[in-house]
């Protein structure tokens, strides 16, 4: 498990664009046939992914946790990107299609991960946070959930946001967790931009071809900084940091978020005349 120190707003400014990648970017995920675990100091969100081949694979403690098992004192979200899957917990069988969420409450001590065909193998995204109390281990399919329709195409951010893990759909202690998908010819995201203090949030883009990219906006409104993003890397968003972008094709990306409230609506808006 490697750890990443997320940089303050006050040496923010100062660092290059190795420091900023260092600091806000994950790269390394979704390796065939592994586990792989990133934990951040920020709000102690730990970023993951699994991505089994033609056997189980568990998700394992790590010692750094000292506990006895992942979701000891955790709760995890899981977004399947890949092929179909399934996740097994304490024994119980959840097969997850494109698309398709976990969310596991904490005490659960066995999470193990396969794929219906390795050719095309799942590819589980996991985000986890602290937490104080256990809820109920819950699928969600993505396709009966409503989705909520934002931008225009005339501003190239027309785009479709689904709701997993949040107040009104499957309950959790902080963690909060859903996917956006831009429609064909829409590449900006997050547009007008906004922060939220009370949370912090992450990125996982997906959904892009090898040749493209994500110009990921960061930073306070009066001090913003750019990160090249690749398909299936992850960003790290504090909460005095924008976190918008737009790409050189159309593409999706997860959002997940822990920190001291769910409500989905709690941000603080910017006007994109105010950036800097």
């Amino acid at each position: 498990m490697r750890l990443i120190q997320v940089a303050d707003a006050v040496r923010y400014p100062r660092m290059t664009t190795e420091e900023l990648r260092a600091s806000f970017l994950v790269e390394s995920l979704f390796q065939p046939g592994r586990v792989d675990l990133v934990y951040v100091d920020l709000d102690r969100a730990l970023i993951g992914s699994a991505v089994p081949l033609d056997k189980p694979i568990t998700l394992e403690t790590d010692p750094d946790l000292r506990a006895e098992y992942f979701t000891e004192r955790r709760e995890l979200g899981i977004l399947n990107i890949g092929g179909a899957g399934t996740v097994i917990v304490n024994g119980v069988i959840y097969d997850l299609a494109n698309l398709d969420s976990l969310y596991v409450g904490r005490g659960n001590e066995n999470i193990a991960f396969s794929s219906h065909n390795p050719a095309t193998p799942a590819e589980f995204y996991l985000l986890s946070y602290p937490a104080h109390t256990s809820y109920p281990t819950a699928k969600i399919e993505s396709c009966a959930q409503e989705p909520v329709l934002l931008g225009s195409p005339d501003t190239a951010n027309h785009r479709r946001i689904t709701k997993l893990i949040h107040l009104d759909g499957a309950q959790s202690c902080q963690l909060v967790m859903g996917f956006t998908q831009l429609t064909k010819g829409s590449v900006w995201n997050t547009m007008p931009p906004h922060t939220h203090m009370r949370r912090s949030e992450v990125y996982l883009y997906f959904n892009l071809q090898p040749a493209d990219r994500i110009v990921h906006l960061m930073g306070p409104a009066h001090e913003t900084r750019h990160i090249v993003v690749a398909g299936k890397q992850v960003v790290i968003s504090p909460g005095w940091s924008i976190h918008a972008g737009v790409g050189t094709a159309t593409y999706s990306f997860c959002w997940g978020m822990g920190g001291e409230n769910q409500v989905y609506t709690d941000m603080d808006p910017l006007a994109i005349a105010d950036l800097l």
